[in-house]
């Protein structure tokens, strides 16, 4: 595990360095470094296959830019040439002045915004270097020089142990109703809507992209062509993100899962013009756990028709909105969604507008460190809701930071799904039979409550011998001291 073993060196260097507070600080500087290790592994592995094929490759950095060049010049026996390698003040100075504007300009310079030219400069127009000390900096970037990316085994090391410092950083800074979306979680809801290629992914709040790089994965798996490489690569995935941090991560974090240029925009997604949406725009496919909570301007509000504070009931109608006829939608959203009674006009809107086919409800503790419980809605736009196959997620066990939701957690749910089948934890609604208010509140007919059948005088005798009991015990222990 040299990923791991490197990641957790770089944490501990970071902690001593003035310049970085928190795991927000530590997964910010760590990603632009693994970054431009990794872009620099890359250009050296396009301009190896290009002089094999009898081609010319054009890098992108050049010149003492270069990570091979400023970061970690090697020498004959390709060491670390300790006499060119910059440490200390002068390396500070040159990342500073330097090397940050020269790749912020390339967002000027690049042909189109969907290159990684471009995307590079759109990174490190959002960057600072926060590590204060050159020979701190110097340290992490060895750490990071020793970590290597050309096997598909090193990629994929890596891509998992980055997500590990995203879910930790995203549990450090939540606010606004923003929480890390756990992966088995994201896993099983990309299985679920089964995105194919030829079809558009999108996700208006992407955070780290979570959503985006785990459908790139799973439609991988559909490759048969270079044409459906091209698609993937190119016309696919599209994603928006209003904070900078997480856009910036989501980039990197698309890239470092093969995703060359990444079609994510930085901007607030409810500001849009919600009435200027146009078929064009429309996707296939939408996968998000929006924020909720949050606040929005006046003028943000008045872009919905159904007015209302919660940004997660403002997005609800975007998903409809940006929803191609028969497409599809996997939603994370707070329970309180299927009840509450400033929904029941979405709700009704939602059902009437779209298939709501299926509902999964989460227990407590799948977002850690979040005192919130969550559904997942499933639903295809284009006809009403006639019945809705409800899921209640039991996993046995209390979920939490060191009891994580996992996979064989979420297994019996997509096994029954296929046939949407009744089972204790599992059934169906007629859509027809809901009130006006349209309440979808989950309750499982096929659990029986157990009932406490004892009476008031009964508890209180229960609750006295126990008393009774708990003092003769503590009687006995001091007795013994």
């Amino acid at each position: 595990m040299k990923y791991e073993s490197a990641f957790n060196a770089i944490d501990g260097i970071l902690r001593n360095e003035a310049g970085c507070s928190n795991e927000l600080d530590y997964i910010e500087q760590t990603s632009w470094l693994l970054f431009l290790k990794y872009l620099d592994d890359l250009e050296t592995e396009q301009e190896i296959k290009a002089e094999l094929a009898g081609k010319e490759y054009k890098r992108i950095i050049t010149g003492f830019h270069r990570w091979s060049a400023w970061a970690a010049p090697k020498n004959d026996r390709g060491e670390l040439d300790l006499i060119n390698a910059m440490t200390g003040d002068d390396l500070v100075e040159f990342v500073d002045t330097k090397l940050f504007p020269t790749l912020k300009k390339f967002k000027d310079t690049a042909s189109a915004s969907n290159t990684l030219e471009y995307k590079i400069g759109e990174i490190f127009s959002e960057l600072r270097n926060k590590i204060h000390s050159g020979y701190s900096l110097r340290e992490v970037i060895n750490k990071i020089d020793s970590l290597a990316f050309q096997s598909a085994d090193d990629k994929h090391e890596m891509t998992v142990l980055y997500e590990s410092k995203i879910q930790r950083m995203g549990n450090a800074g939540r606010n606004g109703g923003e929480y890390y979306t756990p992966r088995p979680l994201i896993r099983t809801i990309v299985e679920v809507v089964n995105p194919q290629i030829g079809e558009t992914v999108y996700d208006p709040a992407c955070g780290s992209a979570g959503f985006l790089c785990e459908a790139f994965t799973y439609m991988q798996g559909q490759i048969k062509s270079v044409a459906d490489s091209n698609t993937l690569q190119q016309n696919t995935f599209f994603g928006k993100e209003k904070k900078g941090l997480p856009y910036i991560i989501a980039t990197m974090n698309m890239i470092f899962h093969g995703v060359a240029a990444p079609n994510i925009i930085r901007g607030n997604t409810l500001a849009e013009n919600l009435s200027a949406i146009q078929e064009r725009d429309r996707k296939h496919v939408i996968l998000a756990n929006p924020p909720f909570g949050g606040s929005e301007r006046d003028e943000v509000k008045q872009n919905f028709d159904i007015q209302t504070g919660e940004t997660a009931y403002m997005f609800m109608q975007h998903f409809i909105k940006m929803l191609k006829v028969n497409g599809r939608a996997g939603i994370v959203i707070k329970n309180t969604f299927l009840s509450n009674g400033d929904a029941a006009s979405l709700r009704r809107k939602l059902l009437e507008e779209c298939n709501v086919h299926t509902i999964l409800d989460l227990p407590s503790g799948v977002f850690t460190g979040a005192g919130v419980k969550t559904v997942v809605v499933f639903f295809t736009k284009g006809e009403p809701t006639k019945n809705i196959w409800y899921y209640q997620l039991n996993p046995g066990r209390n979920l939490g930071k060191t009891n994580a939701l996992n996979a064989n957690d979420l297994a019996e749910f997509v096994e029954l799904y296929k046939t949407k089948g009744d089972s204790e934890n599992s059934w169906t609604i007629d859509a027809t039979t809901l009130g006006e208010d349209c309440d979808l509140s989950v309750k499982n007919p096929n659990k029986v409550e157990v009932i406490d059948e004892r009476t008031t005088e009964d508890i209180l005798n229960a609750i006295a011998d126990l008393n009774a009991n708990s003092a003769s015990l503590i009687a006995e222990i001091r007795e013994l001291l």
